[in-house]
């Protein structure tokens, strides 16, 4: 499963995220961050697919997506040859 976080001082409340999510996982929140900027928020982390686009789009740098590490296939097909 995929990991989105938010940095909300560098956040600027632009929502373009928002527009790119295929699966709105991200939302506009109650709260705001120390230069008055109502921040995004992550609302749906469970239907993230680690696409990245909403960190793509961020002009300000302030969106983060981890993906889960997968397993190389290198190492499941030496074992089948042998």
């Amino acid at each position: 499963m995929a990991r989105v976080t938010i940095l909300d001082e560098r956040c600027k409340g632009c929502m373009l995220c928002t527009t790119v999510c295929p699966k709105d996982v991200l939302a506009q929140s109650d709260r705001f961050n120390q230069q008055g900027y109502k921040v995004v928020e992550v609302v749906d982390e469970e239907s993230c697919t680690g696409c990245t686009a909403c960190a793509m789009i961020c002009p300000d740098y302030a969106i983060r997506v981890y993906k889960p590490v997968k397993p190389k296939a290198k190492a499941e097909s030496k074992e089948a040859g042998q």
